[in-house]
């Protein structure tokens, strides 16, 4: 039995760690499957994913083989009963869309040719410059309910619980993306005609009416409303349009679940998997959220999976994978845990240009840092390459082959297309090997926070579709962009974590804010903000809590109407925004609480009369008020209102005058070290690092002021990441702390991967503690401390084995 329950992954009982890694069996010659199984094995995973290509299974209408009857590697159920074999879980990723770089996506050809009307028109009834469909057509519908007809009783007598091995089901892949990157929303008659009856639902007749001075029962009259909208009513169609998908991604999700259901997979997680990450960075993630967060939160049983696509985890990305995690977490219902469908491994030379190539330390840093912060599943995408292989079907596009990047497939993977393994697969098998090896105790365990969490705000990227004619739209979204991206993520949340603030997400926009539960929270806010989240967060403050506010603070509602709640209970009024601009050298100085501080320049303030406030930044000049400390009601505000530098020591002292005070803390003073912890119900605890840098750093660490491993310094090297033990209790010994961590665990021996020139590990146990020539041992009252006699860089290797 599979159960989804306080945020874990429950199989029979036992809460579980899924490392999983994708095998495309359709671009491997039979013969090479196990091989590939083989060096999966070998480097610690115990799942495997793979998508089902409706193209490849169904290339001709009505002819599908999924037995392998045309072509010996598209035997579906081979593969998967192969996989459980040896061991493997499975998860079946069966589209219809797959993406994959196949062609259309990987739906068949016959599909667009047999229903063109699926095919989208967008803004102005332009054909949609994509190869995505309508999802709720009928005539598509109808098409992947016989797919899902086909494909689903292999998967049905292979779940696990039915004496298979298959753990999850995807429906569909990357909702809403096509459409998204393209700023081309579905506008068919078809969706107009749903579009219109939604809003007939959602308003009352006299606020349509106020809304949109055009008529919802004129079809022609609709169509052309909607596709070239006038500038009196684009904000309002800005949002009620990004509504509305959201509901009807809904809605779909919904009825691939009932076909996959109606053709007999049932009792396992639904899948549903999140895009949004693109040039190297996390920023535009948080759009593929607010797509589909309703899809995934309509019901119990699904679980929402992330892609992440971003290279190096560095000084200048590390933030961002941190901020994904918490958000996803925000909008998540309470039981539904963490996981990543498309966990991007591998050397990042897509194109074969070796132009950008990935550190070994990239998929090592990102698996530390999402399984501290609780996912349950990681699926590392692509594992391994392979070949597109040509259609029986004469194409005529180049190639007739299935898929748009070749002949080979893949050949960034860790395993590449022949097999070869590539310089990132040892890396990614040591940091696989030594999650598996604690992974019971890692399965149940938190993320410890700090008594601060990190603001969200869906509606902030409900941005995907803006008319390019529409100058309203353009200025509303601009200005959210501006003030979520850069400041929030480059600014607040790189300076909170470089304080070594360990901190969560709270989606301020739909769920209730309890300062008891979170004392403090950071906002990066816009110009614009819905009166709602404004109230509620004006209430929060006179409760007892208190804020941080990083960009604007907000002056209009989300469709720009004159909303100044937040403003008024600061006790402040905005009197512009000053920006820097050709030879007007914009500066700023501190006072206050926040002085002596150099003058900084800076490129866009805010500026306020202040009324009773304390300033804490002002315009250089003209000594105008662009950030201010503020009492409202039992709480309290700390606003930025102005572009500002990470200054670490800024924002520490501003979150520990609202009454955060972050935990865990190191006295390296060349900083790029992330940490965090994690911890069980029992008080077992990991402690997690990463050096960001290149370079090797020495610090002292601290936890709520009292200094660990015994004040010993600690060397955190080049480019490397540990997870450290503290309490962790095995087979009747407690590792009470160690500097080297736990590689493997048995009831005879514990392995270390040693990180010092001297290592040492704390056991309590009343075990005998068997001695070895490369140890010392020394008895402190309980305590056995084990001091490594070999340099880490030398040889990291340490067994520990004990007497019965």
């Amino acid at each position: 039995m599979i159960e989804i329950k306080n945020k874990q992954i429950v199989i029979d009982g036992k809460p579980q760690l899924i490392m999983c890694g994708e095998i495309h069996y359709y671009r491997l010659e039979r013969k090479d499957w196990q091989d590939r199984i083989d060096k999966l094995k070998a480097a610690g995973f115990n799942a495997v994913a793979s998508y089902i290509p409706w193209l490849c299974h169904e290339p001709v209408e009505g002819e599908v083989d999924l037995e392998g009857k045309t072509r010996a590697e598209l035997d579906l159920g081979g593969f998967i009963d192969l996989c459980q074999e040896n061991g493997l879980y499975f998860i079946a990723r069966p589209g219809p869309f797959i993406m994959a770089e196949m062609k259309n996506e990987g739906l068949p050809h016959w599909v667009y040719t047999k229903h063109p009307d699926i095919v989208p028109v967008t803004w102005d009834d332009r054909p949609i410059p994509t190869k995505t469909i309508d999802y709720m057509a009928p005539e598509f519908l109808q098409e992947a309910r016989k797919w899902y007809a086909a494909v689903m009783p292999v998967l049905a007598v292979r779940l696990y619980g039915k004496g298979g091995n298959i753990i999850g089901v995807q429906l569909d892949n990357e909702i809403g993306m096509l459409s998204w990157v393209s700023n081309s929303p579905d506008l068919t008659d078809t969706v107009l005609g749903h579009f219109a009856s939604w809003l007939e639902l959602e308003y009352d007749a006299w606020a349509l009416e106020r809304r949109y001075p055009f008529s919802l029962k004129r079809k022609e009259g609709l169509k052309k409303a909607v596709q070239s909208p006038e500038e009196e009513y684009a904000a309002q169609l800005l949002h009620d349009l990004g509504y509305y998908m959201r509901r009807r991604f809904a809605g779909y999700v919904a009825e691939l679940r009932r076909y996959a259901e109606e053709f007999g997979v049932t009792d396992i997680p639904f899948l549903v998997n999140i895009h949004g990450t693109g040039h190297g960075r996390g920023k535009t993630y948080p759009i593929g959220i607010s797509q589909l967060y309703e899809s995934y939160t309509q019901a119990p049983g699904y679980l929402s999976g992330s892609d992440i696509y971003f290279g190096d985890l560095n000084m200048e990305t590390f933030q961002d994978l941190y901020l994904i995690n918490g958000f996803m977490d925000a909008v998540h219902l309470p039981d539904q845990p963490l996981t990543s469908l498309e966990f991007n491994c591998g050397d990042g030379n897509f194109g074969e240009t070796y132009g950008g190539r990935y550190d070994p330390s990239a998929v090592d840093f990102k698996t530390r840092m999402c399984i501290a912060q609780g996912n349950r599943l990681l699926n590392f995408y692509l594992f391994s390459g392979g070949y597109n292989y040509r259609m029986d079907q004469k194409l005529g596009d180049g190639n007739d082959r299935v898929a748009f990047t070749g002949e080979r497939h893949g050949f960034a993977a860790p395993v590449g297309p022949d097999g070869e393994l590539n310089y990132t697969y040892p890396r990614m098998a040591r940091v696989n090997k030594t999650v598996m090896a604690v992974a019971d105790k890692l399965a149940v365990m938190e993320e410890e926070h700090d008594k601060v969490a990190f603001a969200f705000i869906p509606d902030y990227y409900m941005t995907e579709y803006k008319y390019p004619q529409s100058e309203r739209m353009s200025e509303i979204v601009a200005n959210l962009e501006a003030n979520r991206n850069s400041g929030a993520w480059d600014i607040m949340a790189r300076a909170m974590l470089l304080a070594g603030y360990r901190f969560g997400s709270v989606d301020v926009q739909n769920k209730p804010l309890d300062p008891k539960r979170t004392p403090v929270i950071t906002i990066p806010s816009a110009s614009y903000m819905h009166s709602h989240i404004q109230q509620k967060l004006v209430d929060y403050m006179k409760a007892g809590g208190s804020i941080l506010l990083f960009g604007e603070v907000p002056l209009y509602d989300m469709e720009g109407e004159e909303c100044r709640i937040l403003a008024d209970a600061f006790g402040v009024k905005p009197r512009g925004m000053l920006r820097d601009s050709g030879h007007y050298y914009l500066s700023l100085y501190a006072e206050g609480w926040a002085a002596p501080r150099p003058e900084v320049r800076s490129y866009a303030a805010q500026v306020f009369d202040h009324g009773d406030t304390k300033p804490i930044l002002r315009v250089y000049d003209t000594n105008e008020v662009c950030a201010f400390e503020s009492m409202v009601g039992a709480g309290k505000a700390v606003v930025i209102a102005a572009a500002y530098r990470c200054d670490i020591p800024l924002f520490r002292t501003a979150l520990e005058r609202l009454g955060a005070k972050a935990g865990l803390y190191h006295d390296c003073p060349d900083l790029g070290i992330f940490m965090t912890s994690t911890t069980t119900k029992d008080g077992e605890r990991f402690l997690h690092l990463l050096n960001l840098d290149g370079f090797d750093k020495e610090m002292q660490l601290y936890d709520y002021g009292t200094q660990l491993f015994e004040g010993r310094k600690f060397v955190l090297s080049s480019k490397d990441g540990v997870m450290l033990p503290l309490n962790v209790a095995y087979h009747g010994v407690t590792i009470v702390y160690s500097t080297a961590e736990i590689t493997n665990v048995s009831d005879e021996a514990f392995t270390f991967r040693l990180t010092q020139s001297e290592d040492v590990i704390a056991l309590e146990t009343e075990r005998t503690i068997e001695p070895g020539e490369a140890y010392t041992l020394e008895q402190k009252g309980n305590i056995t401390l084990i001091t490594s006699k070999k340099h880490a860089k030398v040889d990291d290797h340490l067994d520990i084995r004990f007497g019965s």
